[in-house]
């Protein structure tokens, strides 16, 4: 099974990071807008909600990891998404995987790419830059 795999550095402490990765409201800061906790799930809305994928926490370690099993949308039902933080020197390193996919489709390639600009935006976040979501209600931001 293919893995969509990355490492970045962020110069925060992990416990400035782990919200952003392990709660509805964080996500909404970096990845999706429409974040909403649904019966103990985070669903994300995407495209004025025409998609939809609800992720269901599967481990917590708080603040050093967070798993979520996502448990819907065509490709990505079944796949793990995984956040790992590790304290290095003056920063943190954040091992990041969307592990299971059942193939390596062009929509995977898709992702691929689209996780490195998330990537990036999490980042931002975490040292305080706000960039708010890549994806808004209805499409994607505006690149600055």
């Amino acid at each position: 099974m293919p893995d969509i795999k990355m490492a970045v550095s962020i110069d925060a402490p992990p416990g400035r990071i782990f919200p952003l990765i392990a709660t509805p409201r964080g996500f909404s800061a970096w990845w999706a807008a429409d974040a909403t906790e649904n019966a103990g799930a985070v669903d994300l809305g995407f495209f004025n909600r025409s998609t939809v994928y609800r992720l269901q926490l599967a481990r917590s370690a708080e603040p050093r990891e967070a798993e979520w099993r996502v448990l819907s949308g065509q490709e990505w039902a079944g796949t793990r998404i995984l956040f790992a933080l590790t304290p290095a020197k003056s920063a943190t390193v954040l091992r990041f995987a969307h592990a299971d996919w059942k193939a390596e489709t062009e929509y995977f390639s898709m992702c691929t790419a689209t996780w490195g600009e998330l990537m990036f935006r999490l980042k931002s976040a975490a040292e305080g830059n706000a960039p708010g979501p890549l994806f808004t209600s209805d499409g994607l931001a505006k690149i600055k």
